[in-house]
């Protein structure tokens, strides 16, 4: 860790009753949300017969919608109180995912049904995540952004490694949708503990002049595009993200469908390797300040391109839950290491006064690419088989490191601040 306060300080700094309601209302929903992973490919093969296409489908629309919302809601939530929109989209969030065990009760469950609940789950997650990251700045001293941001962090881990065997083993107990209940009931409790924060949140002051256009994001677009640094950076990351949750739902068919793995086992793959990620993100501090930002952001963005591709050689049994594990493992660990390195660096390479458009493009320009991609794949899995799309993806994700920025140039930004982690 860098000089000063370890990552222990950082999580035990007392940060007060409000942001500890705050706190545990986000690591609720997240326990949820991954008590459920994999849930909706997993009722989409299992009971539906869905294929390749359908499955993708479930990913790629709501991340389509994510980008689709980006452009109105950046006003929309900056001019309202945060803490009633964190609460109706909390509450959204508990109904949408409701109907889906109402419906298999009754046998009137439909692909259709599961595609509009993930677009409205989809489209309550990026307003929640807009006005919690607002509220956030509200609740504490710009002192303590920094702890809450590494208390997020280190929630986010933690339930990742905890909920997806526990939601394996639910699911195998109680039956396919039994974690969208325990998803639905984490929103319902994460909205009663934001509301027991209390206090007065003052109206926000209306300025029509700040309010986020699709005229800035342009203006973003622009701004990265004619920088020799962000515009590689960008390209890089809208690919390897895209290609790689592009894969996703492929695996889930292989693993689920064709392979007949149990939920739990398909849980535990990716839960496992969580750890890689508090290794990660614990070493990413003083690996940057041994060898330097630049050079620690074209490394380990090098290195996690490298694992992926070797999903193609997925097998049945104990060897293959074996190899994704290994795959997931290295991957989340040089991602762990990478993210907070990267996000330092493309702040510091923004200028101060243009930080809010910058990202907001970026953000519209990931998720577009992220609902293409996931698309095609679905398509290409289809057509040519899950194995072999995800080989294809797997070889041009080896190509993604070339358009790292190779260079270092001077920081664009005069007074860079480092973000706190979203929430």
């Amino acid at each position: 860790m860098a000089s000063g306060e370890g990552l222990g300080g950082l999580l035990g700094r007392r940060l007060g009753r409000r942001f500890g309601w705050l706190w545990g209302a986000n690591a609720t929903s997240a326990l949820g949300t991954w008590l459920a992973f994999g849930a909706f490919p997993l009722i989409a093969v299992r009971v539906l017969h869905a294929g390749p296409a359908e499955v993708a489908a479930l990913s790629c629309v709501g991340a389509a919608v994510g980008a689709a919302a980006a452009v109105p809601l950046g006003p929309w939530v900056e001019f309202r109180r945060k803490r009633p929109v964190m609460i109706a989209t909390d509450l959204a969030r508990c109904a949408a995912l409701l109907t889906i065990p109402a419906a298999y009760a009754l046998d009137a469950l439909t692909f259709l049904q599961m595609l509009l609940v993930s677009v409205v789950v989809a489209a309550a997650d990026i307003t929640f995540r807009a006005a919690s990251g607002a509220y956030l700045k509200t609740l504490l001293p710009a002192e303590d952004l920094l702890a809450a941001g590494a208390r997020f962090e280190s929630t986010t881990w933690t339930t990742t490694i905890i909920g997806p065997p526990l939601g394996g083993a639910l699911t195998g107990l109680l039956g396919p949708v039994a974690t969208v209940v325990a998803d639905a009931t984490s929103y319902l409790l994460s909205a009663l503990g934001i509301r027991a924060i209390g206090g007065h949140e003052p109206p926000p002051e209306r300025r029509p002049a700040t309010r986020l256009r699709a005229g800035d994001l342009a203006a973003g677009w622009r701004y990265i595009l004619a920088d020799p640094t962000l515009r590689p950076l960008l390209v890089n990351t809208a690919l390897f993200n895209g290609l790689v949750m592009a894969t996703e739902p492929l695996l889930a068919v292989l693993m689920l469908g064709r392979f007949g793995f149990a939920p739990w086992q398909y849980g535990l793959a990716f839960a496992a390797p969580a750890l890689g990620g508090l290794l990660g993100s614990r070493l990413a501090r003083p690996l940057a300040a041994r060898f330097g930002e630049h050079r620690i952001m074209v490394g380990f963005g090098t290195l996690r391109a490298l694992w992926p591709v070797g999903l193609a050689f997925l097998r049945p049994g104990t060897a293959g839950l074996l190899l994704v594990m290994g795959v997931e493992l290295g991957l989340i660990f040089c991602c762990a290491v990478f993210n907070p390195v990267y996000s330092t660096y493309r702040l510091r390479h923004t200028a101060t006064d243009r930080v809010t458009r910058t990202l907001s493009a970026w953000a519209v320009t990931t998720k577009a690419a992220t609902a293409l991609l996931t698309a095609v794949w679905g398509v290409l899995g289809a057509l040519l088989g899950p194995r072999t799309a995800i080989a294809l993806a797997g070889v041009l994700l080896l190509a993604t490191p070339l358009l790292l920025p190779r260079r270092n140039p001077a920081s664009r930004a005069a007074e860079p601040e480092p973000a706190p982690s979203p929430v």
